[in-house]
């Protein structure tokens, strides 16, 4: 096993934790001082070990290390490297990305539909009696058939990104850490990823390791990123040795270079894309681009969020829609199939290599426009249907908007400009409540309201929940 950092001599305190918040971690007090506590639950009395503790910090960060009353939804953790109890009585750290893993799933559900409907009340500006009115279902699973695994919230993801230790041994961060732990699974992975076994491959020389195992059962994709200090030799030594034994294995993936600061590829082995599907589509998604993780993800969002505009009447044959931060085409697909050949989908993605996946992913649509650029900046330059310039009456007018910007959120520019587009609705995809909520605010100040709303959980084990809502303008709402 890695050291790790987590010296004896971190401060230790014992407190009674209070309401989940939003990021992964509940807020705790001690001594007139907040506390963000992970793998802790509402409720608790535990004992912490302080991990971000300066004296002139507004807040405090720890990590729990024993519980002594414990909360009805605690649950043994399902994965020891994640576990802070058992990291703490080897006095080392967990690994990030499975921070809810020692909560019930039940329990998950509660703690993420607490967080969205805070949010919503906090940064979105919406009352207590909308929120009830919009979103009395809650946070919704989508694990509920498949394998025993996948009823509990494993085997889930689709791809996974993954750290290799001094040793060579392949490992993730603990949270908000240079720390490595080395690991010996991913059961949040689907089985292709933990099939390869890749803890048992020296990865020595490489610094990064991305894995695409897309859930059709397609062929996997293992991008290698040699590290920063190495020579161009050295580095080309260590992606020849690693491909070697991933040559080796009996089900052997695609191989590729990586860089992670531009997203260039150089195929080893294989093919520098995987091949993604849904029900009536098919997609190629090269090197790092962006697809969503969750095996169920592309139906259950793109189900809800054409849902709302079909249910609306805001994808009639003919109409004219945008596909904002498209990616390869997730929506832009199903909406040129909904507008008709006579309708126009404007698809905007801000990558070059995603874009260009989008390109040959809809060739044959010939309603789809594709644009790359920043949303805001090209939602300002847009021509109408077939490229023809539209009269100053006509310029930025959409019947519908699909909005998936990422983590970060859209921000007020791109409200401002979808807004001056003047949709009557937005479908709004997204994977931070905090940043969804603020979006929620700009489209208030712009007399724009939430008409329906619905949470997935895309994430399990940990604190990530998706939404999706449709926006209208204030009068146009016509339900509650």
């Amino acid at each position: 096993m890695e050291p790790m950092n987590e010296p004896t001599s971190t401060p230790r305190l014992t407190v009674t934790v209070g309401p989940v918040a939003h990021g992964g971690h509940c807020v705790a007090r001690h001594e007139g001082r907040v506390i963000f506590v992970r793998h802790a639950l509402p409720g608790e009395t535990v004992d912490i070990s302080l991990t971000e503790h300066d004296d002139d910090a507004k807040f405090w960060r720890a990590d729990v290390t024993n519980v002594v009353v414990a909360s009805p939804e605690r649950v043994p953790h399902f994965w020891p490297e994640a576990d802070a109890l058992r990291a703490a009585a080897r006095n080392t750290v967990p690994v990030g990305g499975a921070e809810f893993g020692h909560v019930s799933r039940t329990g998950q559900l509660a703690l993420k539909t607490s967080v969205v409907r805070e949010q919503l009340e906090r940064l979105g500006g919406l009352d207590i009696e909308r929120i009830d009115a919009l979103f009395a279902a809650g946070v919704e699973d989508v694990d509920t058939h498949g394998t025993p695994e996948q009823q509990a919230g494993q085997s889930w993801r689709t791809r996974v990104s993954f750290a290799v230790a001094p040793s060579g041994r392949l490992g993730m961060h603990a949270h908000r850490s240079h720390t490595i732990v080395p690991i010996q699974e991913m059961p949040l992975a689907l089985p292709a990823i933990n099939e390869l076994r890749l803890w048992e491959i020296d990865f020595t020389g490489i610094e990064r390791v991305e894995v695409a195992a897309p859930a059709n059962g397609s062929g996997v994709l293992v991008l290698l990123a040699p590290a920063a200090e190495l020579s161009e030799k050295a580095a080309g030594g260590a992606i020849k040795r690693v491909a070697r034994a991933l040559a080796a294995l009996e089900t052997a993936p695609s191989v590729a270079r990586w860089n992670p600061e531009n997203s260039a590829i150089e195929v080893v082995a294989g093919r520098g894309w995987v091949r993604e599907t849904t029900d009536d589509h098919e997609f190629r998604v090269t090197g790092d681009g962006f697809w969503q993780i969750h095996r169920n993800a592309p139906k259950v969002l793109t189900d809800a969020a054409l849902g709302f505009l079909l249910e609306g009447g805001h994808l009639n044959d003919g109409a004219q829609v945008a596909d904002l931060y498209a990616g390869a085409g997730l929506f832009t697909a199903p909406l040129a199939d909904a507008v008709g050949p006579d309708g126009n989908v404007l698809s905007v993605e801000g990558s070059a290599g995603t874009s260009r996946d989008a390109r040959k992913n809809l060739h044959a649509s010939t309603q789809v426009q594709i644009v790359q650029g920043r949303v805001e900046k090209v939602l300002g330059t847009v021509r109408g249907p077939r490229g023809r310039r539209p009269a100053p009456e006509e310029r930025h007018r959409f019947d519908a908007v699909v909005l998936d910007p990422p983590r970060a959120g859209a921000g007020k520019d791109v409200v401002k400009a979808i807004v001056a587009a003047a949709p009557a609705a937005v479908a709004y995809v997204s994977c931070d409540p905090a940043a969804f909520a603020r979006d929620v605010r700009y489209f208030a100040n712009a007399g724009w309201q939430v008409e329906r709303l619905r949470a997935f959980d895309l994430y399990p084990h940990t604190h990530h929940v998706e939404t999706v809502a449709l926006l209208v303008p204030a009068k146009a709402r016509t339900r509650s």
